[in-house]
């Protein structure tokens, strides 16, 4: 018999993999549990130690079962592809196959398995490790999928855009043409979500910019998004927002990127340069909370400044 951590592969153990290496069934599970193994699923262990998170558990599932593709909300984690409310359910794992399933692991762990007959090699792709589906595949499922406006335009904005996710600088992910392609197909929800992709912005910022820019177009107000100023000294700006002909800049402060002393002061810096660029003869500054929670009073300020 080999040793058990011999038989691993990247700190996972499949019982199935013991087993064909002569360990007996009846004496396996004994000896992993004394020996310190983690239980992931039914049929696959983790090392000692090893920090079991949603990519170790989706890795096992993948293991156990090769048709598994990652996608929907899997995916997008995999291709930091930012959605609102994305953090409520670190928990829930999305793979697409050909037969639909729900199931729970031991360890409150939701798997949910999306049943399709449309998923080709073209839809595939390989990402940290995992198999899962490609950004335009991944868009548009959630797209099609998505519960509000909201919803779907900040997961296209976040796909379409060059930009920093969980600390890591990213390129744009997808074209918009590949996404309204992608779309064509006759699924449930694409109408709709074909007319959601009409209002992405690819200069958009941030889920919040996103949420604020929607907001504003219900509203009958329409910026310019992240346009490019010169201040009076030091390098170009890009603000959130511009109404160019009344010289107002609007910049929505989301808790990720300003939250530090650094980012304080870097903020600082930014407003007073910005209010030095030509044209532009005031600046409002909107948090995240007044965004997603106080959307018609941040509208109400700005239609009152620009009627100045």
């Amino acid at each position: 018999m080999y040793e058990l951590a011999i038989l691993a592969r990247g700190g996972i153990l499949l019982t199935v993999w013991a087993v064909a290496a002569g360990w007996p069934p009846g004496r396996l599970t004994g000896r992993l549990r004394r020996d310190g193994w983690q239980r992931i699923c039914r049929g696959a262990w983790a090392a000692p130690g090893k920090d079991v998170d949603w990519r170790v558990r989706a890795t096992a599932l993948q293991l156990l079962r090769p048709d598994w593709v990652c996608s929907h909300g899997t995916a997008a984690r995999l291709h930091r592809i930012e959605r609102l409310g994305a953090g409520q359910a670190p928990n829930h794992l999305h793979f697409t196959a050909r037969t639909p399933t729900r199931s729970l692991l031991g360890d409150g762990t939701h798997v949910r398995v999306h049943g399709t007959r449309f998923l080709t090699a073209k839809d595939r792709s390989t990402r940290r490790g995992l198999r899962t589906t490609t950004p335009a595949r991944t868009v548009a499922d959630l797209i099609r999928d998505a519960r509000s406006r909201e919803e779907a335009v900040v997961i296209a904005d976040s796909a379409l855009a060059r930009r920093s996710v969980e600390g890591v600088r990213r390129e744009a992910l997808v074209r918009y043409e590949d996404l309204a392609a992608e779309l064509t197909a006759p699924r449930r929800g694409a109408p709709r979500a074909r007319d959601w992709l009409r209002l992405a912005e690819p200069a958009s910022g941030s889920p919040a910019e996103t949420v604020a820019r929607l907001r504003m177009r219900d509203a009958d107000l329409f910026p310019e998004s992240q346009p490019t100023l010169r201040p009076a000294a030091g390098p170009a700006l890009r603000p959130d927002f511009l109404f160019r002909a009344e010289g107002l800049a609007v910049e929505v402060e989301g808790y990720a990127y300003h939250g530090t002393r650094r980012a304080h002061r870097r903020d600082v810096a930014r407003f007073n340069a910005l209010q030095s660029c030509p044209g532009i003869h005031r600046v409002l500054r909107f948090t995240a909370t007044e965004v997603f929670h106080h959307p018609d009073r941040m509208t109400a300020t700005i239609r009152a400044a620009l009627a100045l």
